[in-house]
């Protein structure tokens, strides 16, 4: 069973103390974590082209390993989006747009809906933007049959992971107006992504022909996609989650009880940039991904948290809807049951 928190922190100012030192990016290692994930990412996906010639099952066996490498890149997009990848926040944003045509995302406008995410986790009064839209049991009551229908679709496994990313990153990601018109910036970052990524689309087209730029291209972002968004649901989707209202929410709280640590093999806790210790990352999301299992091992008391094995995880797949009165998230039946 998962480890559950011990409590909430006595002080904001001494959860800022104790992660303080740790928001220094250091610059080799951002180049390292460049190189060896850029690197292997390029060398995969010329082994599926020129596995294709052999066996296309050899194409897509290649296709989980260069999947992990590209969700390793957008982590790397992520923490330059939180200004904690460089020192230099120009070099972030640069590095942060470029990633981001080869991740599907368009970063200025993903920084702001993430920053936002991060500001309102775990806060039912400011659900929206970045979040899985997640209803209490009673909100969904008040529903419609049809507006409890479409919400069953939506939380339903294959929509969260197989329809949704298409959706999201494929469709979603190229429509400037999906945001407000005041958000010019972001506007306009969809618009250069999406510029971008056709230039570089024809480009490999007409370097490796369009079926074998599909045949490579598609199970990865397909791939890619679908591990983005169970590693965001898993570290804010499980039983003793934390949810509150306005008026009680706190910010050290919806970080420490509202995230996970999902504790993962030393290999895809490697591939997916140390995403897993999230808990870490909520409570200040300047520390670099590189950083993180140095803050979880120099501090004890950040090592007792809800932990989620990766066999625990899949069992939060039927969670769906927040129980007010008994603080946690219970599935379809569960709700059924209690009314």
């Amino acid at each position: 069973m998962p480890r559950h928190a011990e409590g909430p922190p006595s002080a904001d100012s001494r959860w800022n103390a104790v992660v303080a030192r740790y928001r220094q990016p250091i610059t080799r290692k951002g180049v390292w974590q460049i190189v060896n994930t850029a690197g292997p990412l390029v060398l995969l996906w010329l082994a599926m082209y020129f596995g294709l010639r052999l066996s296309y099952a050899l194409t897509l066996a290649l296709a989980v390993p260069t999947a992990f490498f590209l969700v390793r890149l957008f982590i790397i997009q992520h923490d330059c989006g939180h200004g904690a990848f460089f020192k230099s926040q120009r070099l972030n944003d640069a590095l942060g747009s470029v990633i981001g045509v080869l991740t599907l995302t368009p970063y200025a406008y993903w920084r702001k809906t993430h920053a936002l995410h991060h500001a309102g986790s775990g806060n039912l009064e400011h659900r929206g933007f970045g979040d899985i839209a997640t209803l209490t049991i009673e909100e969904y009551r008040a529903l419609s049959w049809w507006g409890r229908a479409k919400y069953r679709f939506y939380r339903h496994p294959a929509t969260l992971f197989l329809i949704g990313p298409v959706w999201q990153f494929v469709l979603w990601h190229r429509l400037p107006v999906i945001v407000p018109r005041t958000w010019r910036r972001e506007r306009l970052s969809i618009v250069r992504n999406d510029i971008a990524l056709a230039a570089l689309v024809t480009a490999m087209i007409l370097v490796f022909g369009w079926k074998a730029f599909l045949l490579v291209q598609v199970p990865v972002s397909l791939l890619a996609g679908s591990v983005g968004v169970w590693l965001f649901y898993v570290q804010h989707q499980f039983e003793d989650t934390y949810w509150e209202h306005d008026e009680r929410w706190s910010f050290v709280d919806a970080g420490l009880r509202g995230s996970s640590y999902y504790r993962l093999p030393r290999i895809l806790q490697w591939a997916t940039g140390n995403i897993g210790l999230h808990h870490i990352h909520h409570l200040s999301s300047r520390i670099p991904n590189y950083r993180l299992q140095e803050v979880f091992d120099e501090n004890p008391e950040l090592q007792r948290v809800t932990t989620l094995s990766l066999w625990e995880s899949i069992r939060c797949v039927r969670l769906a809807l927040w129980d007010d009165a008994e603080r946690r998230l219970v599935s379809f039946r569960e709700a059924r049951q209690r009314a």
